[in-house]
Parts: C-alpha cells; sequence; structure tokens
C-alpha cells in the first residue's frame, strides 16, 4: 500500500507540474464567451417531468420531423422545427403506487430511483416505437403506436433488456428487429451484452474466464460492413465502455480503461460450447493520452460515430476524463475504422492464472480465426454458421476474448484537451466550407451545463464560442443534431433546449465573421449569414484555415466610437476596451504610436478591459487608440481624446519684511475678485469647522460629567449587575451607563469587564425595540470628476467557463496572506470531490 501511495503522490506531482503547463498547446481556450443571457434562436421545452435523457430524431416522420422524448414518467412527441410551438404530444407511464412502495421499501431512494425512468425509446418499425423503463426497480417494455402516440400493448418484463438502476450505464440499440443491449441488469447481477430478440438470445461468457470486468457502458453503433463487400462479410455491432483493466500496469492494478467491443450481426452461439452465448465477442483497449506527458485519459464518458460516407469512412469521436479525482481536465481523442479493424486482426492476449495477469499469447492460433464472422471463404469451407465452428475454436475465444494490439488515437495525441472542465457528451456534424473542404464541426457539453461548438482545422482544433445554456449548472445528458433542421437538441435533467447549428448572426462585423473560422457562416458584403442559405456564394467572404483575410485594408474606423475624457492632474483614469474575443490581445497607441510601456514607473497599467492612467500628467494628454490584435489583424475597438487639467495654485500671502516696525493702518475696501471671493468662503467654511468642533466639545464635556456622576452611584436603573445577576443563563445587552467602573469590590463582581456576555440562550427585550438600520451611504457623484475616474466603468472581471480573469491588479502579491492560498486549495479540494448526478430531484416530491 505504500508504494501505490508513492506511485500515486509521483503522479500527481508529474500531473500538477507537467501536465498543466500553461504552454500546452492542445488546451484551447473559447473565442467567444456567450452567457445564459445572450443565448439567441434558442427554444425550451419544459413538460410536467424531469429528466429529460432519451432523445430519438425521426426527420422523416411528416413535415418538420418528429423528436421523440423520454424522461421520468413521461413520454414526448414534439414539432423538431419548434420543439416550443405547443403542439406536442405527451404519454403519462408512471410507476403504480404499489410498486413504488415495494421499491422504497427496500432502501432506494423515493425522490430519484422509485420513478419509471425511461432508458429507451428507438424505432421498431413502420408503425410504432420500443421503449423500456425502469418502473421503480422492475423493468418494464411495451410498444407505442407513432400516429397516436400511444400505448398499444400491455406492458412486457424487461428484466433482460432494461437495467433496474436509472443511473447505471446502459446503452441499446433496435437492428432490424434485434435489440442488443449492455448493461448490468439486476442489482447484483455481473455486466453483460446481449441480444434480447428474436430467438436465439445470447449473452457474454462468465467462467471460466469472465469477459467483462465491472463495466460501464457508454454507446453502442451497428455498421453495415456487409454493404458491398467482396468477401461477404457480415455486419457488426460495436460497444464502447469503461472497466477494471486487465493488463498490468506501471501505476495501478486495478485502474481503469477504456474499451471497444465487437459482436457480428449473424452470430448464433456455438452448438455444444458457447450455447447461447458469443462465438464473436472480442475486446480491444482505446488508448487516449498525451505522451509528451505519459498521462492517460481512461475513462470515457461519451462515444459519437460519424458515417458521411459509409462505413469504411466511419470516424470515431470520444471524450474522455482522467479517472483520478483530484485531477479535472477532459480530452477529445479521433480513431478510424481502419485503426479499430487493425486491432482484432491482431493478436491476442491470455491469463495466466487466476490472478488479473493478462499478457501476450505467442502460442498457436487455431484455424479458422476465432472470433471470426461468416465469410464467402468460410462458406467455401462449410462453415455457414457459428455453430459449425470446431470446439477448438470455440474454446480458444472462451479464454482468449482480449487483444494485444490497442487501438491508438489520430495523430498518436487528442484532439483536443481541456483544463477545469468535465466533457459529457459529444456530438458531430460535417459542413462543407466555400474552399470546398470538409470540416467536422465538434459539439461538445460539459457537466455544468455549457456547449461549446469547435472545429478542426488541419491538426490543431478551434473552439468558436461557449454557450451558457442553463441558469443553474446541470450536465448535458444527450445530444442529437438535426441536419434537416440546421438545429441541435439538448436533452438535460430540466427540459429539452433547441439551437441553431450556427452562430452567424451573433457576428455584427466582417472582422468579428472572418475572425470566427466558422465554416457555417460568410460574409455577403452587409452582414455575416449562413451559407447554407445562399445558392449563389460567389460573392460570400470566409477563411477558416487563417481567419483573417476578406476584409480589405478596413480598420474598423466606421464602428469604433469615440469619446472624450478630462482629468485632474494628478488623478487616475480608466479608458474602457473590452473585446469580445478571448483571443484577441489589446493594444494602445497615444497620437499614433505605441505606448512607451506598461510598467510601474511608466504610468499606465493595462488590463484585458482596459487601459488606467496613474497619476495623470499633462504630457499624457493626447488620443488614445484602442486595438484588438487578432490572427496578425489590428481592428480599432475604441478612441478616446484624454485632456489633463493642472489643479488651481492656492492663494498666497505675501510678508512683508520685519526690520522696522508697522504701524497700524486702517483696512482696505474689499476687491471683488473671484480669488478674493473664493477667499472669504473658505473663511466661512472654516468658522463652521470651529463652530461644529465647540459643539462636540460641549457634547463630550456632558457625557464625561454623566460618567462622573455614575462612579458616585451604586445602584440605581443602569448599575451593573450581581454576583446572581452574573449567574443567569440569560443574554442581556447593556446601555452605555452601565459601563461605568465601580468600586475594588464591585469590580472583582464582574470579573474585570465592562460589558458580560453570559452563555445560555439570547432573550430580546419585550419593553425594547432593536435600533433603526443605518443609514445607506450618499450616492457618488455622477461627475465626470468622481476620483478622477469615468462615471461608466467597465467590470474588472471577466467570466469565461466558471474561470475569472483579474482586470486590474491593485495590489502587491507579497503582502498577500499565506492563508488566503491555503484557504483557496482547501476550498478546491472540496469543489473537486463534488458529483454531478444524472438524476434531478425534486426536494418536495417523492414516488410514496
Amino acid at each position: 500500500m505504500r508504494g501505490r501511495a508513492v506511485v500515486l503522490l509521483l503522479l500527481c506531482s508529474c500531473v500538477s507540474g507537467h501536465l498543466f503547463r500553461p504552454s500546452m498547446d492542445l488546451d484551447v481556450t473559447p473565442r467567444i464567451t456567450v452567457p445564459y443571457s445572450g443565448l439567441l434562436g434558442a427554444h425550451w421545452f419544459r413538460g410536467p417531468a424531469l429528466n429529460y435523457s432519451t432523445l430519438l430524431l425521426e426527420e422523416e416522420e411528416e413535415e418538420g420531423g418528429v423528436l421523440y422524448v423520454g424522461a421520468r414518467g413521461a413520454m414526448f412527441a414534439l414539432n423538431a422545427s419548434n420543439i416550443a410551438g405547443g403542439d406536442h404530444r405527451t404519454i403519462l407511464w408512471e410507476a403504480p403506487l404499489y410498486q413504488k412502495q415495494q421499491c422504497w421499501s427496500k432502501g432506494k431512494d423515493n425522490q430519484t430511483e422509485c420513478f419509471n425512468h425511461i432508458r429507451f425509446l428507438q424505432r421498431f418499425n413502420e408503425t410504432h416505437l420500443y421503449t423500456c423503463g425502469t418502473y421503480a426497480f422492475r423493468p418494464v417494455c411495451t410498444y407505442i403506436d407513432m400516429e397516436q402516440f400511444r400505448i398499444s400493448s400491455a406492458p412486457e418484463d424487461g428484466r433482460e433488456k432494461c437495467p433496474h438502476d436509472p443511473a447505471k450505464g446502459y446503452t441499446g440499440i433496435l437492428a432490424d428487429g434485434e435489440m442488443y443491449s449492455a448493461s448490468q441488469y439486476e442489482f447484483r447481477s455481473l455486466p453483460d451484452i446481449r441480444r434480447n430478440f428474436p430467438y436465439p438470445t445470447l449473452k457474454t461468457e462468465e467462467a471460466p474466464t469472465r469477459w467483462l470486468y465491472e463495466a460501464e457502458f457508454v454507446d453502442s453503433v451497428l455498421l453495415r460492413e456487409s454493404v458491398n463487400s467482396s468477401v461477404g462479410d457480415d455486419d457488426k455491432v460495436y460497444f464502447f465502455f469503461t472497466e477494471k483493466s486487465a493488463e498490468p500496469t506501471p501505476y495501478f492494478s486495478q485502474a481503469k480503461v477504456a474499451r471497444v467491443a465487437r459482436v457480428c450481426k449473424g452470430d448464433w452461439g456455438g452448438l455444444r460450447t458457447l450455447q447461447k452465448k458469443w462465438t464473436s465477442f472480442l475486446k480491444a483497449r482505446l488508448v487516449c493520452s498525451m505522451p509528451d506527458y505519459d498521462f492517460h485519459f481512461n475513462i470515457l464518458r461519451s462515444m459519437f460515430v460519424l458515417q458521411s460516407q459509409g462505413w469504411r469512412s466511419s470516424v470515431f469521436y470520444g471524450v474522455f476524463g482522467s479517472q483520478w479525482k483530484n485531477v479535472k481536465a477532459s480530452a477529445i481523442c479521433q480513431y478510424s475504422i481502419e485503426d479499430i479493424k487493425r486491432a482484432f486482426d491482431g493478436t491476442y492476449m491470455e491469463n495466466q492464472d487466476s490472478a488479473l495477469k493478462w499478457t501476450e499469447y505467442t502460442g498457436k492460433v487455431p484455424e479458422p480465426r476465432p472470433g471470426s464472422c461468416i465469410t464467402n471463404e468460410l462458406r467455401a469451407r462449410g462453415i455457414n454458421s457459428s455453430r459449425d465452428f470446431p470446439d477448438s475454436v470455440l474454446n480458444f475465444v472462451r479464454r482468449h476474448p482480449l487483444m494485444f494490439q490497442q487501438v491508438r488515437p489520430q495523430q498518436e495525441r487528442p484532439l483536443l484537451f481541456k483544463r477545469n472542465v468535465d466533457y459529457t457528451k459529444i456530438a458531430v456534424h460535417r459542413v462543407t466550407a466555400l474552399d470546398g473542404q470538409n470540416y467536422d464541426m465538434l459539439f461538445i457539453g460539459t457537466d455544468d451545463g455549457w456547449l461549446h461548438r469547435a472545429v478542426g482545422i488541419g491538426p490543431h482544433m478551434h473552439i468558436i464560442d461557449e454557450m451558457q445554456l442553463f441558469e443553474k449548472p446541470q450536465p448535458i445528458d444527450r445530444l442529437v443534431i438535426s441536419e434537416a433542421q440546421r438545429s441541435i437538441y439538448v436533452g438535460s435533467s430540466s427540459g429539452v433546449l433547441q439551437l441553431p447549428l450556427s452562430s452567424c448572426h451573433r457576428y455584427t462585423s466582417c472582422y468579428n465573421c472572418i475572425f470566427a473560422r466558422d465554416p457555417y457562416c460568410g460574409w455577403d458584403g452587409a452582414r455575416c449569414s449562413e451559407i447554407a442559405s445562399h445558392t449563389n456564394r460567389s460573392s460570400l467572404t470566409q477563411d477558416i484555415m487563417n481567419g483573417n483575410s476578406g476584409c480589405g485594408n478596413s480598420t474598423g474606423e466606421e464602428s469604433a466610437g469615440h469619446r472624450r475624457r478630462s482629468v485632474l492632474m494628478g488623478d487616475d483614469l480608466l479608458l474602457q476596451c473590452e473585446l469580445s474575443s478571448n483571443l484577441a490581445v489589446p493594444q494602445w497607441t497615444l497620437d499614433g504610436s505605441d505606448l512607451p510601456g506598461y510598467g510601474t514607473d511608466s504610468g499606465y497599467r493595462i488590463g484585458t478591459d482596459g487601459l488606467l492612467i496613474v497619476e495623470a500628467r499633462p504630457e499624457q494628454s493626447g488620443r488614445y487608440s484602442c486595438f484588438a490584435a487578432e490572427n496578425g489583424v489590428q481592428v480599432l475597438v475604441a478612441a478616446y481624446t484624454v485632456k489633463v487639467r493642472r489643479d488651481l495654485p492656492p492663494p498666497t500671502i505675501q510678508v512683508l519684511p520685519s526690520s522696522e516696525p508697522q504701524l497700524p493702518t486702517l483696512p482696505a475696501p474689499l476687491p471683488s475678485q473671484p480669488g478674493y471671493l473664493i477667499f472669504r468662503s473658505l473663511e466661512a467654511v472654516y468658522i463652521t469647522l470651529i463652530v461644529v468642533l465647540g459643539g462636540l466639545c460641549f457634547v463630550l464635556t456632558v457625557v464625561l460629567l454623566y460618567l462622573a456622576f455614575c462612579l458616585q452611584s451604586r445602584r440605581g436603573k443602569y448599575s451593573l449587575h450581581s454576583r446572581a445577576a452574573k449567574r443567569s443563563s440569560h443574554l442581556e445587552l447593556q446601555t452605555i451607563s452601565s459601563n461605568c467602573v465601580g468600586r475594588r469590590e464591585h469590580e472583582a463582581d464582574t470579573a474585570d469587564g465592562l460589558l458580560q456576555i453570559v452563555p445560555g440562550e439570547g432573550h430580546a427585550s419585550p419593553n425594547k425595540e432593536p435600533p433603526p438600520p443605518p443609514p445607506p451611504p450618499p450616492p457618488l457623484p455622477s461627475s465626470e470628476y468622481a476620483n478622477g475616474l469615468s462615471a461608466t466603468l467597465p467590470s474588472v472581471l471577466r467570466k469565461m467557463n466558471g474561470n475569472s480573469y483579474v482586470l486590474l491588479r491593485q495590489s502587491d502579491p507579497e503582502t498577500t496572506s499565506p492563508l488566503y492560498h491555503s484557504f483557496t486549495e482547501e476550498l478546491n479540494r472540496i469543489l473537486e470531490k463534488r458529483k454531478h448526478t444524472q438524476l434531478l430531484a425534486k426536494p418536495d416530491e417523492s414516488s410514496v
């Protein structure tokens, strides 16, 4: 155990010291941050249910398409063109009360688990859907009439098709009337990949070699590899999951790894060996690591398979996270179908003993190749189904389900890496830009309700924007893209959200449109619009590769505002320059020349939102211009004309030489100059201050006399408590007159205290009213000279997906208390331990 702890400490130090260096080029910053209030074109659907985590899009059903939604205790049919249109249909499908009571009596949570959570919802045939729900820990399935949208059959047992636990990892698909599912179905059952119907049903093996170790399933997909196959190959179903590692690792023998498993659609099981078991089950490891830092992302959270031109061009996009709880980071890795097939065609691994010690198998492999699907070559040898395989082949498959070769990502590294972000779901859409190239647009959801839109440009990723989809943080549970509606649907705990795929309307200038490098958008000379809406695209401008050409020689002066600022000499002045892009760098000029510098002695402080002129001097007057530098182009954002005014000189008093005595003279008549009037006004102020101070002295004298009177008295209405009163369990707040200092023996009774707070329950006096609240502070002057700062100050903090950046650092970091750093570190550790659940519970609701 000590050795493992040392290894863990070394790994954590490696992660903190190397993995999170600021120079990491994979950690991409989103260009634009869109808060919840800035969402445009969004449509919300919130029905009488929770946990909208199952979505099925049917675009060919009718004009506009239908989005079927499975939630907790309900299903909905929404108009795909506008899910908030109000013309939706609803099926309420709750578990009966007695079933909820049985669930609650078994120790389950009656606010989250003892409900009917819809986990499976897919098309069965041309007229019906097939759905399964947890049904308060007793799963059932049924058919739904699509035309009338109602349950059309009696519920049937779903314990072999749907898990009991609504939070358990699960995936399932319907292919040609056959249902494939993978989960841990019962409370204490082992994870399993099954074909449920029609006959025969197949399962994974559990003995003597277990094929799955605590697997948590994520997704599944059917690839029709039999289409145009020259060898008569079979279709295959791929499953993606995370499980306990069976291979030896340098860090932990019980580490988790990501897997891809495969079964043949035409598998019928073995005749004598592997009866009702898969004969084509094989699995391999999915690697998503950063080789330069020797760090692996082992937890698979989401998988999306992009099939744009047939199965041979299939590309797999996986969302991975770290298994270490103190490391919050995510990575996106890309795989090709050829890489996966190469792993399944490689060598096998074998288990040496009962312990999980798997090594490469170097012995003889029987013929035909174990785990193969039926092909024309096998049919020519008389093997027409899996039941014709020899027992030697089936026994080998039973003991060697794991492949030695790993599936490594494209470019041998992640496409995208993000620190302090936990990605949950991903969806990908391939777009053809104006240059004729295809670009993959990635829509990635986070555990706190943000959506990142990223595009792959060569070997690099560019995050176009990040959008806050919810007022209250909640994980994104499902993402579905509709190319016909040009929309993406987001399923969450509180509802379903429909967003447009593009954000072209957000870019108000040519430079913003070009800098975005959005494949959906182009500049038409007047506005940024979606290129799919233009039949003639010759007038559109777009630059995805570089993001800096297409706007001519314009500097943006026509859209930049010009303002004037005045400041007294010696005061500070803040010039606002807020950049809409997080990738832009502010550059300031004075009268057309770059500022001399921003050091401590330069008189300037620069931040992400403005320029601070410190203790303004007359030579700092002039025209200030703020440029946003991005992709090698400077665009004018703001311009100011600043004038620094000198202070008025104080009045001078002439002193005559004192060599000769001067005779008193009659006072001369007072002049009427403005300077003299100012002197008289100052004289009146001085006299007023003297009167006020005299009044305060009088009040203080009265108070001192009153206190002296208290010293002469032992009793009275405001005397100190006696020793018996001191033992009272009540708490009293005494007036100032009770703080009089008594005699020596009385001081002993009061235990050297002027105001005593005796432990016990506090009671307010019924005859006394609480003091009135203090008056609010006077409002700040609206003048332009309020402390030398502009009346309209920018926000000094910029929030970007939970990260705050301080605009101006006013304090010396060396004077910061070390307790501040220890407190923030402890707070970060507490926040890292929090887990987001996929099930939303109402505090005032229960199933029973």
